[in-house]
């Protein structure tokens, strides 16, 4: 996004940052489950010692898989597929493999399970399974996709900017024509067909195999719920046991799921319009709710005018969007809010490189249902502007998947309820980036093979992220012992 230029904290994996109001978009029917009899055996990784993950990652172990470019080629072309490993404590209570998928990213994640390692989780688990991670292809250590981005051309998710009309979301329809066909022109265009999530899934389904694993556990987070979810669509009686964390909705990153990020902000909001009126003294930003909204809406005007402190109205709007996510950063967002609203915001430094989710768009594109023409995205954002007033402008406008370059190769999956009743969905109510509406969606979905636990807070992600001990203890009990709620349950 062209406007964002600094923000209290990076902003959490995605997600990380997205999902809504219009009713789902139709998805295609299911795609085939995986590469056809005859395929070649998947020789074991060859774990080594994980290069510099740009954080501590002690015990971790790395190893590379080729998988083929195209599944339905299992003797053509093969790309790169980077995963890491923390083993189980105990080989005596071992009880198979945990897969972790952190949600959408623009940069390496293996080291995720020495992360939530050192985020608490219990021992109980730790003891029971090995833990892997994996960078979905495209993304990371596995063979990223560029769209050789230039300044300027920055890359967010969402992939969008707010629009005060018609002809402002003409304006970013002309900028992303041209980054869509960079991304075609790419050194990497021949890999934009077969970015899917539905080839992520098979990939996964290598590692199992080459894991020597009858079926896997799986955790997932944001964006990697869908993944899990097309997984558990794809290979049903390969799953053993499958929690789905901060639920992006069956119809993974498609143009429903960012409309609904309008929706979550609105919901989230409030969290902290109240926050920041109990401490005015401090920021200077409204002694009641009704004022902190209304400073927004004068700083942001403000900035639609003058741009000021790094920050057009655009980026303001982004910069309150991810800041959302936690309670933890709603000081530094009213510290920010107090300082551009005074005046007093200093400029930050130039930016020396682009926000570039290149490998995450390329999948979003190809499983969305993504519409071509730009009068359906002005449209939808008129009435999202009014709706959701904060982000809806946002959430609404167009991503480079209306002039996507390639024609994919399947269509996307359609999440479903034939399989066993072995998935845990989890979600806060109160979610800016994966918003409850797409939990109850997916809930839906999958029908009896899930159950749903409802979250009576605000932010997003939840097991392991300090949220809810009540959520944290459902997901471990089922993790350790399979044991679930018969019903689905909600978490004051």
């Amino acid at each position: 996004m062209r406007a964002f230029r600094k923000s209290p904290r990076r902003i959490p994996p995605l997600l990380l940052v997205a999902a809504v109001t219009a009713a789902l978009l139709p998805t295609a029917a299911p795609a085939a489950a995986g590469p056809p009899p005859g395929a070649a055996p998947v020789a074991p990784p060859v774990w080594r010692a994980c290069p510099d993950l740009g954080e501590p990652a002690p015990g971790l172990r790395c190893a590379t898989l080729r998988v083929p470019l195209d599944h339905a080629r299992p003797s053509g072309p093969t790309i790169d597929f980077a995963v890491s490993m923390l083993p189980a404590t105990s080989r005596k209570l071992r009880r198979g493999v945990l897969v972790l998928e952190p949600g959408g990213t623009d940069r390496s994640e293996l080291a995720l399970p020495a992360r939530l390692a050192a985020q608490g989780m219990p021992a109980s688990v730790r003891e029971r399974y090995d833990l892997i991670g994996f960078d979905p292809r495209g993304i990371g250590r596995s063979s990223p996709v560029t769209c050789d981005l230039r300044p300027g051309q920055d890359l967010s998710i969402p992939a969008s900017q707010a629009a005060s009309g018609p002809a402002a979301v003409a304006r970013r329809a002309a900028e992303l024509r041209v980054i869509a066909r960079q991304c075609g022109a790419s050194a990497t265009g021949a890999q934009l067909p077969h970015q899917s999530t539905a080839n992520v899934a098979r990939d996964v389904d290598r590692l199992r195999v080459a894991l020597g694993e009858r079926k896997i556990s799986y955790l997932g987070y944001s964006y990697g719920t869908y993944v899990g979810a097309v997984y558990a669509t794809l290979f049903p009686h390969r799953t053993d046991r499958v929690v789905l964390d901060s639920v992006v909705g069956p119809g993974g990153m498609d143009h429903t799921w960012s409309r609904r990020l309008g929706r979550g902000v609105e919901d989230r909001f409030p969290d902290f319009a109240r926050w920041a009126a109990a401490r005015h003294a401090e920021y200077g930003l409204g002694r009641t709710p009704a004022q902190v909204r209304a400073s927004f809406h004068r700083i942001a005007a403000k900035l639609e005018r003058r741009p000021a402190g790094g920050y057009d109205g655009p980026g303001f709007r982004y910069l309150t969007f991810s800041s959302l996510f936690a309670d933890a950063i709603f000081p530094d967002l009213a510290r920010t809010w107090s300082e551009l609203d005074r005046g007093t915001a200093a400029e930050p430094p130039p930016s020396t490189g682009v926000m570039d989710f290149s490998g995450l768009i390329s999948l979003a594109c190809n499983d969305g249902n993504w519409r071509r023409d730009v009068g359906y995205y002005q449209r939808a954002v008129a009435l999202d502007r009014l709706r959701y007033p904060i982000f809806g402008a946002s959430g609404a406008n167009l991503w480079p998947c209306a002039f996507w370059p390639v024609q994919r190769a399947e269509p996307p999956v359609r999440i479903g309820q034939n399989g066993p009743s072995n998935v845990l969905l989890v979600s806060n109510l109160r979610d800016p980036g994966t918003p409850y509406v797409g939990a109850t969606a997916m809930r839906r979905a999958l029908g009896a093979r899930a159950r749903l636990v409802s979250v009576d807070q605000g932010g997003h992600l939840v097991y392991l992220y300090g949220v809810s001990a009540c959520a944290d203890a459902i997901v471990t009990r089922f993790l350790v012992t399979g044991e679930r709620p018969r019903t689905d349950v909600r978490c004051a």
